[in-house]
C-alpha cells in the first residue's frame, strides 16, 4: 500500500519532535505525562468496572432480592451499552472536541455510579449499569485518542502506551482485588461509589490540563451507519451474553446474533458508500491496524477465561477469600505492567510488532495450557502462580502494542472511531469469549455428572473439568491469534518514527 505523508514532524527548543503546534492536537505537551495519569485513572475506572461488581454480586443480590435469573443483567447491561455505543462514542469525540467528551464521559460515568451505590432496587441498579455503560463508550475512546494526540514522539509514546496498555489489561484483576476488598471490609454499594473518587481526581486534572481537541476538518456524523452498528454490536453482545443462560438452539440467542451479523454486515456495505462513513475503511485496512484489532479481539476473548475461572477455582476449590483472591492475581498483574512498558519503549520501535504480539499469544496459549493441570491439591505458590506469570508476560507483550500500532499515523479527524475500534475489538471480543467459554465449561461439568451420584468430591470433580475446559479453549482462542498477529503484522520497525513524518497506510 502506498504511504501518504500528512504531516512532517518538527522539532521544538526542547529537542522533542512534535507536529506542527496545532488547537486540534490535544493536550498541553509540556504536561503529557500529568495527562497520562488523567486518563490512566478515566481508562483504570472504566475496565475495572467490568468487573468490580462480579464480587459485590452476591452480597448485592441479597440485599436487593433479586434472582439468579435476573442476576446475569447487572453485568450485562454494562457491557451492552458500552460494546454497542463505542464507535459512536469515538466518532462524537471527533465532532465535538475530545476534551469535552472526556470531561462528560467522566461526570456522566460518575453520577451514573452514584445512582447504582444508592439503588434500592434491581431495576435502579440495572439502569445506573446502563447508563455506566454509555458514559463509558464516550470516554474510552476520547481517553484513547488524547493519549495519541499527546504523545507524538515515537520514544515518549512508547512509554505512554506501555503504561496505558498495562492499565487496560490489568484493570480487570484489579477489579476484582478492588471489589473483593470493598465487599468484605465494607459494602457492596462501595464498589460503585469508589468511581466519585477516581472520577473527581480526573475531573480536576482534566479541567487544568486538556486541550479542546477538536479537528478543523472535522467530518459530519454517518447517522445510517451509526443506526447500522450500534444496533448490530447490541445483538451480538445480547445474543451471546443469552447464550450464557439459555440454549445456543434457542431464539433468544442465533436470532438475535444472526440479526447481529446481518446488520453488521450492511453497515461495512454501507461504509464503502457513505459520503463521511462513520469507520471509514482508511482505519480498519491498514495491515497492522487490523492485526492489532484482530488481536485486541482474540486475546480479549481468550483473557477472560482467565479472569472468571480461576477465580471461580480459587474460591469454590482451594476456599480464597474475596481479597485473597484479589491479592493472588497481582503478580501477574505486576509482570504485565513491566512487559507493557519494556516492549513498547525498547522492543516494538526496534523489531516492531510481527515477533512481539505472536509471541505474546504463545506465551498467554502456554499459560492457559499450563493451568490445566490444576487439580484439588494444587498450591499457589507451585501451581497457580508459575502460569499466572507466563500468562501476565504474554498479555503485557499484546496489549501495549497492539494499541499502540492500532492508532499510530492515524489522521487527526479520525483518531477518535480509531481509538473507539480498540476498545469495541476487546469489549467485544471479551462478551463472546465469556458467553462461549461459559457454555462449555457448563456442558463440560455436565456431561461428567451423567451416571455419577453427585457427591460433594464428584461434584468438585466436575468443577476441574469445567474449569479445565475452558483453559484449554482459551488457548485455543491465544493459538489462533498467534497465526493471525504472525501473518498479518509486517515485518520491521513501525514506519513513524523519530524525524519522519506521520504516515496513513491508503
Amino acid at each position: 500500500m502506498d504511504r501518504v505523508q500528512i504531516s512532517e514532524g518538527l522539532q521544538g527548543s526542547d529537542g522533542l519532535v512534535r507536529r506542527p503546534a496545532s488547537p486540534s492536537t490535544g493536550g498541553a505537551h509540556e504536561h503529557r505525562w500529568w495527562i497520562l495519569a488523567v486518563i490512566g485513572m478515566a481508562q483504570l475506572m472504566v475496565v475495572l468496572d467490568a468487573t468490580i461488581v462480579n464480587i459485590a454480586l452476591p452480597s448485592a443480590q441479597q440485599d436487593l432480592g433479586f434472582t439468579d435469573g435476573n442476576r446475569q443483567w447487572i453485568v450485562t447491561a454494562y457491557a451492552l451499552a458500552f460494546g454497542s455505543l463505542l464507535l459512536l462514542g469515538g466518532r462524537i469525540a471527533d465532532l465535538v472536541g475530545r476534551k469535552l467528551v472526556f470531561m462528560v464521559g467522566l461526570a456522566g460515568f460518575a453520577g451514573a455510579s452514584a445512582l447504582g451505590g444508592a439503588a434500592g432496587s434491581f431495576t435502579m441498579l440495572v439502569t445506573a449499569r446502563a447508563l455506566q455503560g454509555i458514559f463509558a463508550a464516550l470516554l474510552a475512546p476520547a481517553a484513547l485518542s488524547l493519549l495519541t494526540t499527546t504523545f507524538t514522539d515515537p520514544k515518549e509514546r512508547a512509554k505512554a502506551f506501555g503504561i496505558y496498555g498495562a492499565i487496560a489489561g490489568t484493570g480487570g484483576a484489579v477489579g476484582l482485588l478492588l471489589g473483593g476488598v470493598l465487599t468484605e471490609y465494607l459494602d457492596w454499594r462501595w464498589c460503585l461509589y469508589v468511581n466519585l473518587a477516581i472520577a473527581a481526581l480526573a475531573l480536576v486534572g482534566g479541567s487544568r490540563l486538556l486541550h479542546g481537541g477538536r479537528p478543523d476538518d472535522r467530518p459530519k456524523l454517518d447517522v445510517p451507519g451509526t443506526l447500522l452498528v450500534s444496533a448490530g454490536l447490541f445483538c451480538i453482545v445480547y445474543g451471546f451474553s443469552n447464550a450464557e443462560t439459555h440454549a445456543w438452539s434457542s431464539a433468544s440467542t442465533w436470532g438475535f446474533l444472526v440479526i447481529g451479523a446481518l446488520l453488521v454486515a450492511a453497515f461495512a456495505w454501507w461504509q464503502t458508500r457513505a459520503t463521511h462513513p462513520l469507520l471509514p475503511l482508511r482505519v480498519v485496512l491498514d495491515r497492522d491496524r487490523g492485526a492489532s484489532f484482530l488481536a485486541m479481539f482474540i486475546s480479549g476473548a481468550g483473557m477472560f477465561g482467565v479472569f472468571l475461572f480461576l477465580t471461580y477455582y480459587l474460591q469454590q476449590i482451594l476456599a480464597y477469600t474475596p481479597v485473597k483472591t484479589g491479592l493472588a492475581f497481582l503478580p501477574m498483574v505486576g509482570v504485565m505492567i513491566v512487559a507493557s512498558v519494556v516492549t513498547t519503549n525498547n522492543l516494538v520501535p526496534r523489531m516492531g510488532a510481527k515477533p512481539i504480539v505472536p509471541l505474546g499469544m504463545g506465551l498467554s496459549a502456554a499459560g492457559m495450557v499450563w493451568m490445566t493441570a490444576l487439580d484439588l491439591n494444587s498450591g499457589y505458590l507451585t501451581h497457580v502462580l508459575p502460569p499466572l506469570l507466563v500468562l501476565g508476560l504474554g498479555l503485557g507483550l499484546i496489549f501495549a502494542p497492539a494499541m499502540s500500532m492500532a492508532t499510530m499515523g492515524v489522521e487527526a479527524h479520525d483518531a477518535g472511531v480509531a481509538s473507539a475500534m480498540v476498545n469495541t475489538s476487546q469489549q467485544v471480543g471479551g462478551s463472546i469469549g465469556t458467553a462461549l467459554l461459559n457454555t462449555l465449561a457448563t456442558s463440560a461439568a455436565t456431561n461428567y455428572l451423567v451416571g455419577r451420584q453427585p457427591t460433594p468430591d464428584v461434584m468438585a470433580e466436575a468443577q476441574l473439568r469445567s474449569y479445565s475446559t475452558a483453559y484449554w479453549w482459551s488457548a485455543l482462542f491465544f493459538a489462533l491469534g498467534l497465526v493471525v498477529s504472525y501473518v498479518l503484522y509486517r515485518r520491521g520497525a513501525p514506519a513513524q518514527q523519530q524525524g519522519e513524518a506521520t504516515t496513513v497506510h491508503v
